[in-house]
């Protein structure tokens, strides 16, 4: 489990396709991480696979994961976010994130508001029941709130999020261009409020 608080915004050493699946080697920066560990990378869940010096560290990433985030995409230079898992003695500063990403978006826009910036994404339209003003977010691992929701159209539709200077220079946003691909995890509440309801909703 995570907050959606970046830790560390790190460097791809290498990437290595395995038929089908990808090594990602990441220098982490951090010294004390163990064989087995979960770390988010991009929002997505992996696991520490092997452990090199000066905190490098290798991930599987497989198939599935492959297929349904932008972990396939990286390169070696390319910078991704990084949380370790949360511990149950601190502070739950983001919501509740579990690294199981539920689609990929695309950045549309991204416009100056004084000193923060508000960004623009296009999300799948399958994650619109998910979506409310105000409500939370994560978007490649981090926590945000949502300023704003448009309709859908075309199978997607837009999203805008207020983006802190701290935010845009702590974490891969503020090196996204127009276009590029983002990993989704919508709020994991909204998506167990609708199982429970689901029984009822078909009587």
């Amino acid at each position: 489990m995570f907050s959606g608080i970046i830790e560390r915004l790190a460097a791809v050493k290498a990437v290595q396709p395995l038929d089908g699946s990808l090594r990602l080697t990441i220098g982490s920066g951090y010294d004390d991480l163990a064989l087995g560990e979960s770390v988010a990378v991009n929002g997505v869940c992996l696991t520490v696979a092997a452990l090199g010096d000066g905190g490098q560290a290798d991930f599987f990433v497989s198939p599935e994961s492959l297929a349904r985030t932008n972990l396939g995409q990286q390169a070696a230079g390319r910078a991704v976010n990084l949380e370790r898992a949360v511990r149950l003695d601190t502070r739950l500063s983001g919501h509740l994130v579990q690294g199981h990403v539920d689609g990929v978006g695309r950045l549309v826009a991204v416009e100056e508001d004084g000193e923060a910036r508000r960004l623009t994404f296009a999300l799948p339209a399958a994650l619109a029941a998910y979506c409310v003003e105000k409500g939370s977010i994560a978007l490649n691992g981090i926590s945000l709130t949502l300023n704003g929701i448009g309709p859908v159209a075309d199978g997607e539709f837009p999203v805008a999020v207020t983006i802190i200077p701290h935010t845009w220079t702590h974490t891969n946003l503020g090196r996204l261009a127009v276009g590029d691909r983002v990993n989704v995890e919508v709020d994991v509440i909204a998506k167990y409020v609708e199982s429970l309801c689901l029984p009822y909703l078909k009587r």
